[in-house]
């Protein structure tokens, strides 16, 4: 058997994921397999389970994900919530008066519909106020149509209505700064500024300070009796998973703070890095302890 005493988490875009936003099939084959012979494998990733599975699909979830940067602990099966993080309403407020302050207008993630029993993820509403629309806000939307998550406003204060858990704020970076230098020491806040992969953009992502991919990992870490954790990541956002990581591995087209951080460089994500690790590691500790 594989060592299930060992969680892997993988980041997906940019790292288990193409260029195209797929799983190769090569890759997808040998993660099943190793799941069905008892490697605890799972992604942590910003996007929302909805997105994930459309990304992910073909590949086997036997045990929780984590999504939204770590928001939510999710049993991707049932969709019961394990652990989530929230916005109170004074920090949803707080937000507001800011981003305000400054003219920016925000894609807002939460969930309006009360009536689902708060275990369960029912689906959530991606909302911003429709009269501003920026090129990046296009582009997002763009690639999303028929996406049902999709809510334009056209009242403004309509957007921090519900059950807020993440803001995105897309633009240039210097209209994005200056909130992020506000935020980024707020305790009660997890502030990052960083590029869109493949796009001009910059993204300003907002959540609740205990939202965060290593806490989620951390926690289901816990939940499965796991003693060590191993990760792969590309981005800035992966660098508090790869701090609470045992070994932690980033792909070749990685930003080079993460490299740093990193156990060791693997392969890109065009290369099948992640794939190409674990069969250099996983599968030959395998054929040993079978032997």
């Amino acid at each position: 058997m594989i060592d299930k005493t060992i969680l892997y988490v993988t980041d997906l875009d940019g790292t288990l994921l193409n260029t195209k936003g797929q799983i190769p099939k090569d890759s997808s084959k040998l993660i099943n397999e190793l799941i069905h012979k008892g490697m605890n494998f799972t992604y942590a990733t910003a996007r929302s389970l909805e997105s994930a599975y459309r990304v992910t699909d073909g590949l086997e979830h036997n045990i929780p994900v984590i999504v939204y940067n770590g928001a939510f602990i999710v049993n991707a099966g049932n969709r019961e919530i394990l652990q989530s993080c929230e916005f109170t309403r004074e920090q949803k407020e707080k937000v507001q008066m800011l981003l305000s302050e400054y003219k920016l207008y925000p894609l807002v993630y939460g969930y309006r519909n009360e009536g689902t029993e708060r275990r369960f993820l029912g689906m959530e509403k991606v909302s911003w106020y429709s009269d501003y629309e920026n090129e990046g806000i296009k582009h997002y939307l763009n690639m999303r149509k028929g996406d049902k998550r999709m809510n334009p406003l056209s009242l403004q204060e309509d957007l921090y209505k519900g059950r807020v858990f993440y803001f995105t704020c897309i633009g240039e970076r210097e209209d994005l700064q200056p909130v992020y230098e506000r935020l980024k020491e707020e305790k009660e806040y997890r502030c990052t500024l960083q590029q869109e992969i493949y796009r001009p953009e910059y993204w300003l992502e907002i959540m609740p300070s205990q939202a965060t991919k290593a806490n989620g990992i951390l926690k289901l870490k816990e939940m499965l009796g796991c003693k060590k954790v191993i990760s792969f990541g590309d981005a800035i956002n992966d660098l508090p998973m790869f701090k609470i990581s045992d070994e932690c591995y980033a792909v070749e087209n990685a930003v080079e703070e993460l490299k740093q951080a990193a156990t060791g460089v693997i392969g890109s994500n065009e290369e099948e890095g992640v794939k190409r690790w674990l069969a250099e590691h996983v599968v030959k500790d395998y054929v040993k302890r079978n032997m």
